[in-house]
């Protein structure tokens, strides 16, 4: 009984465990860091899936589309609505048409969500990282010339496991007053997220990989999910390799970032490390975000819907835009990712047409078109 409920738990986050072990083939997890679609995508017009999102999302998701129109990009968009709709069980959830969208292109981009607080509505952005099976959360922070922070030439990326740990959702109370959250790891996410880092780290010119944990305290979980990243780390010998205590890195990071390179964590410590490096660099309005699954990609600026300012044209649509440049780079439209993000840079370093969270008066349509103008 014990074994089918543990079974379904897996299933429902996208792992499947088989009775006789749970161990994976001797052959690893072979992890594309290319579009499941690959060299296809080498000429004509390509379909991705747009979730414009709450709030600025509308505002910010046009600015992208209108750069990406100046900068003559071979993409058709396919503009989807996520507004919740209940479900037989009485939870709002991803409309079926959403979901198919993505399913059939195997990239989207993605605005800010909003989830409402209270019962019967679930995370969206959770609930399409489950549906989509988007296993690793890629951010890169790097310092942008022009845009002056208390820190200089921070160039790091972190990568998040991004559908277990502690964001498993396994939550019950025992008895009145004492509540029990499961953090479930497994060698088969871990493996996975921890190939496709090392992967990164060698596509990407990079030196050195750091698994972050807390395996000294957790000594099963997180040390499963650091035994994996050690074995991982035997098939890439070219790459340096190093473990570090989660607070640990916090702290290193504060005083010198450039100690580290790509880093690699199970999902709560990455949700918060990520956020962490962004503030490094500026915060999470100009740090891109990509989530890659089996099967396709997920790009998505990580900032909030900021109602406060929605529809009055005071947005800055750089994450989304940057995110939208590595969505590019996954399709091997490198040129054109090159360009666009050439072309942002520029902006942001002349300091003329800065939105106001970047301490400018621009607005949101200045900003975009100066970018336009540029390309």
């Amino acid at each position: 009984m014990a074994a089918r409920l543990i079974q379904k738990i897996l299933k429902s986050i996208g792992i499947n465990v088989s009775r006789e072990t749970n161990a994976l083939p001797s052959s690893g997890i072979k992890v594309s860091t290319t579009p499941a679609c690959g060299r296809s995508y080498s000429s004509g017009v390509r379909k991705v899936t747009l979730i414009p999102g709450d709030g600025i999302g509308p505002e910010i998701s046009a600015a992208v589309q209108k750069i990406f129109t100046a900068a003559n990009v071979p993409i058709e968009w396919e503009a989807v609505d996520v507004t919740p709709v209940r479900g037989p069980d009485g939870m709002f959830g991803i409309p079926q048409a959403a979901i198919d969208s993505v399913n059939t292109n195997k990239i989207g981009l993605k605005g800010p969500l909003m989830t409402p607080v209270g019962k019967g509505h679930r995370s969206l952005n959770l609930a399409l990282r489950k549906e989509f099976n988007l296993y690793a959360n890629v951010r890169p922070c790097r310092s942008l010339e022009g845009y002056k922070t208390l820190y200089d030439n921070v160039d790091v990326v972190t990568i998040r496991e991004n559908t277990e740990g502690e964001y498993s959702g396994i939550e019950h109370e025992i008895v009145d007053g004492v509540v029990q959250s499961i953090k479930l790891i497994t060698e088969e996410a871990s493996k996975r997220v921890a190939e496709y880092a090392f992967q990164y780290a060698k596509n990407n010119n990079r030196k050195k990989v750091t698994v972050v944990h807390k395996a000294n305290i957790m000594r099963m979980s997180d040390g499963l999910f650091l035994r994996c990243v050690r074995d991982m780390a035997n098939n890439y010998p070219e790459i340096k390799f190093e473990e570090k205590y989660l607070d640990t890195v916090c702290l290193n990071m504060v005083q010198d970032p450039n100690k580290y390179d790509v880093l690699v964590m199970p999902n709560l410590y990455g949700d918060i490390l990520s956020d962490m490096c962004a503030g490094l660099v500026g915060g999470l309005g100009l740090t891109p975000s990509g989530n890659m699954g089996l099967n396709g990609a997920l790009f998505e600026s990580v900032h909030g819907t900021a109602p406060d300012i929605a529809g009055k044209d005071l947005a800055n649509p750089t994450a989304l835009l940057l995110s939208a440049v590595m969505m590019l780079r996954h399709m091997e439209l490198n040129s054109h990712a090159d360009k666009i993000e050439q072309a942002c840079f520029a902006v942001i370093k002349e300091g003329k047409y800065l939105t106001g969270d970047l301490g400018g008066k621009a607005k949101c349509s200045e900003f975009t078109n100066e970018i336009c103008s540029k390309l």
